[in-house]
């Protein structure tokens, strides 16, 4: 899964917030195209042929670790270099296996890893567990100011839309500075 583009520029130079400005690529979703579907914020994971990956992205032109799989060829504005490890059985992967373990048999697919000890669990879920991409559909509007407006009183970390060709586009809820 590559890196997903934002919706709406960033002020990198200052506020470091998102601006009524889209950004290249991402006009398809202010014309109406594509489903929205929540954003969850826990860590991302993919299931495939059976096998449990976390995402895992190299920054700025560090050499990734053994068994690395690159999902994209590293950004050469932010040097990020996103990409998969196979989970393992070390420590570090033990709420992904307790995820896997609580959800059972999971089609291939991306998923979020969510739950008690992932991310200070903001989307309050009592146990971990496998979110599958793209599932809960929101009716969310698409220009600036009513997207922002929108967002004010919903708790959840963003809106991911997607395209049947398997075209994403995100914006976050704190993109315009707004706190969960």
């Amino acid at each position: 899964m590559k890196k997903i583009i934002s919706l709406f520029k960033r002020d990198y130079e200052g506020t470091h917030l998102v601006y009524d400005e889209v950004v290249p690529g991402a006009e398809w979703v202010l014309q109406g195209e594509g489903i929205a579907t929540r954003k969850w914020d826990g860590t991302c994971a993919k299931i495939e042929s059976g096998t449990l990956y976390k995402r895992f992205d190299s920054k700025q032109g560090k050499t990734p670790p053994a068994g690395f799989i690159a999902a994209q060829d590293p950004d050469p504005v932010t040097g990020h270099w996103p990409g998969w490890l196979t989970v393992g059985d070390g420590p570090e992967d033990k709420w992904f296996r307790e995820a896997i373990d609580n959800c059972g048999d999971l089609p291939d697919g991306t998923y979020e890893l969510v739950g008690p000890k992932v991310q200070g669990n903001p989307e309050q879920f009592e146990e971990h567990e496998l979110v599958r991409h793209g599932t809960q559909v929101l009716d969310a509007p698409r220009a600036f100011d009513e997207l922002k407006a929108w967002f004010a009183d919903k708790d959840i970390e963003g809106v991911v839309w997607h395209r049947p060709n398997g075209d994403m586009v995100k914006i976050k809820k704190k993109d315009f500075g707004l706190k969960r």
